[in-house]
Parts: structure tokens; sequence; C-alpha cells
């Protein structure tokens, strides 16, 4: 019996195991052992894509993330009229310099919240009309705030079903110039949508930001790739406004980091086995990545961190430490996988400042939570988070909720435990589609 239905138009054909009603994961004979590379970042794909085809000439991006949430980023630019060549992990990228060759059709951004939030501002800089879709859950998350900035700088909008909301058609006209307001709290990529954008505005835009910025790392994530691409936002002191110089992007060879984001699996694989995981092509001292953080976390868990020049190792523990709290707030995307690791530690962990994520692929902290309580794992829900007793998980059939994070997390469990069965395998497309291929590589028993 299917739990959460997978919304399957949002799979795209990079999506493996879309014919696989579940996964079951038993662990490996020995301690998880390997030295590993991984794809590009899925947020700096995007970016990078997003970027270079606005920019003057032709661009390079290597180590491009071949994932669902890009593959629908490669689409739409290319039915706005963008050439887009793939080759292994580069991306050759024939920029526009802000004029869109087409100027009508339907996009489709299928799961991918950066390709949602990029996209509007980017199309609102030209002339057209467009129509934009997403998937079920896509339609559902918040993007008020960045439409109702568009709307005041020019752009209109026609909203088919909800206010502020996909699906939407957008009029085009160019953006005028000026200030306008953003929350801080609600998501960083409201943010970063309208920055990549700004430069061509008719004049100057300046970003106030209203509170705390949730995961700030990705805004700097984005104000660095811009500089790289030719355009420097200036930055107040406190950090609370951006001014975007009118400019144009010019094409680069660009590097994209590995995504830290992938790599915290595997070594959170080393971690609950008592094994040793090396990733290579990684400096932990230069990644713009906020979930490199996780390595200070593994650290207090009892693990032995090495940070290389051009890799990281983790070895894990004889017995996982627990008896502490964390905040989540710049590296939420590991809120799951700390949850998935806490019940092997030797005292309860509590994980907070985390209430963004609820609007994420699913209800994130009441999805683990309803997840681990099935293995018999006692947790208390917070709104910003939740707390993991200590306890002897037993077999159980687990919702994935149509959530890359939540299968990929939940399969660490059956690195411990035996017949972790997990239901839609194939959600893990959205950011690592050969993610069970990479686990058996590594002596984990996967079993479709």
């Amino acid at each position: 019996m299917r739990l959460t239905e997978p919304d399957w138009e949002a799979r795209s054909p990079w999506s493996t195991h879309n014919d696989k009603a579940e996964v079951t994961i038993h662990p490996p004979e020995r301690p998880v052992n390997g030295r590993i590379q991984v794809p590009g970042s899925k947020s700096l794909t995007n970016r990078a894509l997003i970027i270079a085809a606005l920019a003057d000439g032709n661009s390079e991006l290597h180590g491009i993330l071949k994932s669902d949430d890009s593959y629908w980023c490669i689409d739409a630019l290319t039915k706005l009229g963008v050439q887009v060549a793939i080759e292994g992990d580069m991306a050759y990228v024939d920029g526009r310099g802000g004029a869109w060759p087409n100027s009508t059709g339907e996009l489709y951004v299928g799961a991918a919240g950066t390709l949602a939030r990029f996209l509007p501002g980017a199309l609102a800089i030209g002339h057209g009309s467009w129509t934009l879709r997403g998937s079920k859950r896509m339609s559902d998350r918040p993007l008020s705030p960045l439409l109702s900035a568009l709307t005041a700088l020019g752009t209109q909008f026609d909203y088919q079903q909800s206010e502020r909301c996909l699906p939407f058609s957008l009029q085009a006209a160019g953006l005028q110039g000026g200030e306008v307001h953003l929350p801080g709290s609600t998501s960083s990529q409201f943010i970063s949508g309208l920055l990549i954008s700004a430069p061509y505005a008719r004049e100057q835009i300046t970003i106030h930001i209203d509170g705390e910025v949730v995961q700030r790392d990705y805004v700097q994530m984005t104000l660095d790739m811009m500089a790289s691409f030719g355009i420097r936002p200036e930055v107040s002191h406190d950090g609370q406004s951006i001014k975007v110089p009118t400019g144009r992007y010019h094409a680069q060879s660009y590097k994209l980091e590995p995504d830290i984001s992938t790599c915290c699996y595997f070594w959170a694989s080393a971690a609950l086995t008592a094994g040793c995981i090396r990733i290579d092509g990684v400096n932990a001292h230069s990644v713009s990545q906020p979930d490199i953080e996780i390595l200070d976390a593994l650290e207090l868990m009892g693990c032995v961190v090495h940070r290389g020049d051009s890799f990281i190792e983790v070895q894990g523990p004889s017995q996982l430490k627990g008896g502490f709290t964390l905040s989540m707030k710049k590296w939420s995307d590991q809120t799951l996988t700390i949850a998935a690791m806490a019940p092997f530690a030797d005292a309860p962990i509590t994980l907070k400042d985390a209430a963004h994520i609820r609007h994420h692929e699913c209800d994130r902290i009441a999805a683990i939570c309803k997840e681990l309580s099935k293995l018999g794992i006692q947790v208390e829900e917070h709104q910003d988070g939740l707390t993991i007793y200590p306890g002897q998980p037993k077999p159980a059939l687990l919702d994935s909720h149509d959530d890359h994070r939540m299968a990929m997390s939940l399969s660490l469990i059956g690195l411990r435990i035996a017949n972790v069965r997990i239901m839609d395998p194939g959600c893990v497309s959205k950011t690592c589609p050969d993610y069970f291929e990479r686990l058996s590589a590594l002596g984990v028993s996967i079993a479709y």
C-alpha cells in the first residue's frame, strides 16, 4: 500500500527507480569505509544556470548536478530560447544578455524551490507573457513575498488558483528600480530570487530585509556567484539591506563545489557504523554551503574529522554521543540527518530553530517525528524542531513523504537495523538519483 502518493509529473528523465514501490535496507557486514566523490551542489547548479543564461556570452559550468531540479531548470531555459548543452557533468550555456529569444509559453518548475523562486524575477526583466506551473507540493509552498515584490516593481500576475501561488501567468515589461522589502524569516530564496534579476532593472534596486534571515549563508552564496559573473551588490553593515547596481553578467568558466548536503549522508554512514568515509574535492574552509556545519556536530557526537585542503574524512566512534541541543537555523537541511542518527546516541538530542522546514517538500518536522515513532523511537515534536531519545529501532515500513531528504535520512537507520523499508525510493532523484547505488557500493545491502 502506498503511503504518500508521489507527484510523478515532477520526476524528470534523470530520475531512477520510479518503478520501485519500496527499498529494503540491511546493515553492512562491516563498517562503511570508502573514498568517494559527489556531484555538484544543487543550490549552486540552478543559480549558475540562470545567471549564465542571463549573462553576455557563453559560459562553461563544471561539475553540475544532474537531478530533477536541474533538469527542470534546463528545460525552462531551453523553452525560453537559451541553448544549453550537457556533456557529462559539464553545462555549456549560451547567455542571452537578459533578452529571452522566446516571449511566450508555459514553463514547468517541478518541485524545485530554487527554480520557482529564481525564475519569476528572471522572466520579469524581459518582455513577454509566461505561464508557470509546478508540482502539487510546490503549488502549496509560499511565494507571496517574492511575487509581491515583483508586482511592486512592475510585473503583472494572474493567479489561476490561489493568490500569490503557482500556477500563475506573468506579464513582463521590464523591472523598474527602487526600494522593496522582503521578509527574512520564511525563505532566503526570495531574497536570492530578486538579487539574481536585479542588475537588469531600469534603475538600481535596494532590497530591505525585514527581520532575521534564515539560512543567510544561501544569500551570501548568491552574492558570491553574482560577483564571479561581474556584479557586486553593496551589503549594509548589519546585512539588512542590499543595493544592487544595474549592469550585466559576463560569461565565465565556473567550477561548482560538490554538494555538501549529499556528502552529509555518507559522512553520517561512517559515524553510524564506526567506519571511515573520505570525500575528495572538498575544502571545509572554502565551501560556501552552510551544511558544512554538520562536521562540528559529528565531532560533538564523537567522530574524528580530518579537514584536508582537498578532502574531508570522517571516522565514526564506537558509540555516538548525545546530551546536547543544536541550532539548525543555518543548516536546516540536515535536521533530518541528525534526527536519524540520534536514536543511536547515548543521550537525547534536541534540534531547534528549524520551523521553516515545515514548508519544504513536506512538513519535515511532523514527518520525521511520525516515521521515528513507527520505529518505536521516543520523540517529542516542538514548533521549531524535535527531541529524539536513544532507543533500539524496530523494523518498519516508512513513508518517504515524496521528499528526497526524508528518504535519504531514513535510509541511514537501515545501516544499524535490518529490514528498514522505505516507500518510493525514486524520490531521491531530486538531489541524488544514484544514492542507493552509492550506498550499495559501500557495502550496504539494498533490495527492491
